[in-house]
């Protein structure tokens, strides 16, 4: 895209009532930040949180598996260095009717107001990302409302090389998002589905109610070979008829954000032991959670977490062991 072009679409993106700065609503769209893991194998029997942060992988009754993994191959002189992967290690061809795979991102209400959605005023919805795979394949990007049980849905295509897709999901009226830190709206890459999410009909940008037949019909399916390969990068999903160049940030503004929803508390930082055998610890957020998180301590103590607004969080282990081998929060969506 010429800069022209990329000028002329973020005025027109402006003048919708997006643009300018903070005008991704996704996280981590360019898969820097993985605080978990760099890889996880085997992947398939389920799903969660597992590479890079803010993004899910939904996988279900599928005996096909995979490696996730955070890569190193990006779109040439287009400022990434990271992008997810999908690497099918056990083919599935025999699909029934319930199998699903997806990489989806869930957004809170209180982050997607300025869509305005519901109202007289709505706005489109521009969606762009990067991708690649292994050769030639067709995905569904999907829109999914769940505060009002609707969707929309657009076929992209994947080649061997990178290319960037740029779509545009029409405003919708019907239906506001709630103003809430709960999870409004998914952005949903369907990568495999069975007759229940592809045996109905495919109308390309329009928003219904949802109907499960309707989600992934016509795509191809990731596991159908050992050889498939599925990489994406640069997503971004903004106010405006126009996807715009992809809002790079620094990695500690994505880090923060990031945090907000799973955090890694150091090894050995904050061991403090009493005198009745107890190890107790207070630290507080680098940023306020969405919600109360849930505690896992990897050194196997006791521990709680505290309501968010608090900002921190108390763990203890008995006699005899140590505070502070390590402990995640997560207050994931």
């Amino acid at each position: 895209m010429t800069k022209c072009a990329e000028l002329a679409n973020l005025i027109g993106n402006i003048n919708a009532g997006g643009g300018g700065t903070n005008r991704n609503v996704i996280i981590n769209g360019a898969m820097n930040v993985a605080q978990r893991s760099t890889s996880e194998t085997g992947v398939g029997s389920s799903g969660g949180y597992l590479v890079c942060d803010r993004w899910q992988l939904a996988v279900g009754n599928t005996d096909g598996r995979l490696t996730m993994s955070q890569d190193s191959s990006v779109p040439t002189g287009e400022g990434f260095a990271n992008s997810l992967k999908l690497d099918c290690t056990t083919a599935d061809t025999s699909i029934a009717a319930a199998e699903n795979l997806v990489i989806q991102q869930k957004i809170e209400g209180q982050n997607l107001q300025s869509f305005s959605k519901g109202t007289s005023g709505a706005t489109p919805f521009a969606v762009s990302f990067y991708v690649k795979g292994n050769g030639n394949a067709t995905y569904m990007c999907e829109l999914r409302d769940r505060d009002n049980d609707r969707h929309n849905t657009q076929q992209f295509a994947v080649t061997s090389s990178w290319n960037r897709v740029e779509l545009t999901f029409s405003a919708d009226t019907t239906g506001a998002f709630d103003d809430d830190n709960a999870s409004s709206l998914e952005l949903r890459f369907w990568l495999h589905a069975g007759s229940t999410y592809s045996g109905g009909s495919y109308t390309a940008n329009t928003w219904a109610s949802t109907t499960n037949a309707n989600r992934a019909v016509g795509i191809s399916s990731f596991f159908d070979s050992t050889d498939r390969t599925f990489f994406i990068t640069g997503v971004q999903c903004e106010v405006g008829q126009n996807p715009t160049e992809f809002e790079h940030q620094k990695f500690s503004q994505t880090l923060q954000q990031c945090q907000r929803y799973f955090l890694n508390v150091e090894e050995g930082v904050y061991n403090h032991t009493m005198g009745d055998g107890y190890g107790r610890a207070y630290v507080w957020y680098p940023v306020t959670m969405r919600a109360s998180p849930t505690f896992t301590n990897a050194g196997g103590g006791q521990g709680t977490a505290s309501a968010t607004i608090n900002r921190l969080y108390l763990f203890q282990s008995g006699s005899g062991a140590q505070v502070g081998n390590g402990a995640t929060l997560s207050s994931e969506l």
